[in-house]
């Protein structure tokens, strides 16, 4: 709940559940933190779980300062063979990739790639953040590079252009970029349906033999993350996306 004092709003809430949401550490683990003697309070050794805190006081375990977080913004480099979901029977899932360090924050994929599509996969736990983002209305271009089976051609570009009728849907107009080697090229698009790109360049007749996306509107992926791993978004990315850090 929330007390207001001086008609500034402060979150107020138990030590425990401070705590539990903030680290990895279970509210057993806690109670037991507590009992040692470990956990402090505006410098103070916090005498039962159930005290009450807000955001103004400082929390520590074991001399480390604990900032209290409530949502999780991530970026993944997706690797093949995971899905875009939080668990499944057959296939493993990208949340299997999220460190311990922030498991506790259960977070889910934004959006979705492909099974065998790798690259950047946003994660987070905030539901409107995904909204936000993932509403059509943002008409975000999503940019892929993908590798084809035969020579993309100059045509091709005009064909993208033009928006393009799928079985199920019409894409809207995208941009095909070809590399040096037309084997090469990098596609955006403002949707993101399932096989969206695949199917596109089969209406040209070429196969997707790798496909990779780069970047969600101006966020790019973070070439120094090796595939399969993941770093919180920073807060200048946060503002790229729209977000006020």
């Amino acid at each position: 709940g929330s007390a207001t004092g001086n008609g500034v709003l402060v979150n107020i809430m138990r030590l425990d559940k401070f705590l539990s949401d903030a680290t990895a550490y279970s509210r057993r683990e806690i109670k037991g933190l507590v009992k040692k003697g470990i956990v402090s309070v505006n410098g103070k050794t916090a005498s039962s779980c159930d005290m009450h805190v807000s955001g103004e006081m400082t929390v520590s375990v074991n001399g480390e300062f604990i900032s209290y977080r409530k949502y999780i913004y991530l970026m993944l480099n997706k690797p093949q063979g995971y899905l875009s979901s939080t668990e499944d029977k057959r296939d493993p899932v990208v949340v299997d990739l999220v460190p311990e360090q922030w498991r506790h924050f259960k977070v889910f994929p934004v959006g979705r790639l492909d099974k065998d599509t790798e690259g950047l996969l946003l994660l987070t736990n905030d539901g409107q953040f995904d909204h936000n983002l993932m509403s059509p209305r943002k008409n975000l271009f999503k940019r892929y590079f993908a590798r084809l089976d035969s020579p993309a051609e100059a045509v091709d570009i005009d064909i993208f252009r033009a928006g393009m009728e799928l079985e199920d849907f019409t894409a809207k107009p995208a941009r095909l970029e070809i590399c040096s080697d037309p084997h090469e090229v990098y596609i955006e698009i403002a949707e993101g349906k399932f096989h969206q790109v695949k199917r596109m360049c089969a209406k040209v007749g070429k196969n997707v033999v790798f496909l990779k996306r780069v970047a969600i509107g101006d966020l790019k992926l973070d070439d120094t993350l090796a595939v399969g791993e993941i770093r919180e978004l920073t807060a200048k990315e946060m503002q790229i996306l729209g977000y006020e850090a």
